[in-house]
């Protein structure tokens, strides 16, 4: 997955995608995408990139359920009195995180608190929600950057992973995500 460069084929692969929906917004354009990079010091992962910039910034249809989100705005049920997003900061998971199911080492509540906070407000950038708490973020910091995750209440998952049994099984990445939902394929493996 390259995420420096924008490749053609993904962009027209995108350009496919929404060409058919009228409920497309028009593309942000370069000025506000790197308005936006600079405020919160970061550049964006390719193509989302090129895709806010020159096709579209947001869609109404989805993905996800509730559409996808213009480039700076959060769900409305993200919440009122939430820590202020860090964008800059490395997104600080590499694997899926299920906390709700977590057999690991018991955290206090502030430990909890503070590694879950990180995963939903640090390094990645809301795309938006299903929905009762399920949101997508494209991670913009660290080793993940270019990949999808959805972080809800009960634990983080990337979409896409390349590991034995995924919990979300398909193509890494931003056009990976969009191509699975245009196909209308479920996210979660079968059961």
């Amino acid at each position: 997955m390259n995420t420096e460069t924008c490749d053609p084929a993904e962009l027209a692969a995108l350009r496919e995608v929404v060409a058919s929906r009228p409920e497309t917004a028009p593309p942000a354009g370069w000025e506000a995408v790197r308005s936006f990079e600079a405020e919160h010091g970061v550049v964006l992962p390719e193509p989302y990139r090129t895709f806010v910039a020159e096709v579209a910034d947001g869609l109404r249809a989805g993905p996800p359920y509730y559409g996808l989100l213009p480039l700076a705005e959060t769900p409305s049920d993200w919440g009122a009195g939430r820590p202020e997003r860090r964008l800059a900061e490395p997104f600080p998971l590499t694997e899926a995180w299920l906390w709700e199911d977590d057999e690991g080492p018991a955290l206090s509540e502030e430990e909890f608190e503070a590694r879950t906070g990180a995963v939903f407000d640090q390094g990645s950038l809301l795309l938006g929600t299903d929905g009762c708490g399920m949101y997508w973020h494209l991670v913009v910091t660290g080793p993940q950057r270019g990949h999808v995750w959805q972080i809800a209440g009960e634990g983080a998952i990337p979409f896409g992973s390349h590991t034995p049994d995924p919990l979300m099984p398909g193509t890494p990445g931003f056009t990976g995500w969009i191509s699975h939902w245009s196909r209308g394929r479920d996210w979660f493996a079968d059961a």
